[in-house]
């Protein structure tokens, strides 16, 4: 699980332009802004995917209890950074109500261990990056719709022998 914001204002990857002309890219100076919670199912590719407008402790409850709620009755092992709001009351109150959630908590300053970072990173280069959107709204819904209509296959699962330490789970 990890949080990600996303500007109006469009990152420039590479862009294409006629040779000798300068080249012209729109940016909205204001600092509109939307965020997203996202869950990566390592097994199946899914992702889970709630929208807000600040990233806080209580934001972060309504996302886990929507993860329980569409994973109802099996053990979650949930992998996630030390982001401020991953702490407080409603955090431990939804941990306490259930026990079926344990937390593996990232190494400080490890972004590349957490496989919902390279969603993103794939997300914002197939939506967010050089995009021509004029409002915010539209933006995010794109996003989103991308987010949970492709699938992300990560080798987090291989890659650290998580098969060799749980043959039951595959």
């Amino acid at each position: 699980m990890d949080e990600a914001s996303l500007y109006l204002s469009a990152t420039t990857m590479a862009a294409w332009g006629p040779r000798g002309q300068p080249l012209t890219l729109r940016c909205d100076p204001s600092r509109a802004k939307t965020s997203f919670y996202g869950t990566l199912d390592l097994k199946t590719g899914h992702e889970l995917v709630t929208q807000v407008d600040t990233m806080n402790a209580e934001a972060t409850a309504g996302h886990l209890n929507t993860l329980l709620t569409t994973y109802p009755d099996v053990p979650i092992l949930l992998f996630w950074d030390r982001a401020p709001w991953h702490r407080g009351a409603e955090i431990r109150a939804v941990l306490e109500a259930n026990p079926r959630l344990e937390l593996l908590v990232f190494p400080t300053a490890a972004p590349d261990l957490n496989p919902q970072e390279h969603v993103w990173k794939a997300r914002r280069r197939a939506v967010s990056h050089n995009h021509t959107e004029r409002r915010l709204p539209g933006l995010a819904e794109r996003f989103k719709t991308h987010l949970t209509s492709t699938s992300f296959h990560s080798s987090f699962l291989d890659r650290y022998g998580w098969y060799l330490v749980c043959p039951e789970s595959t």
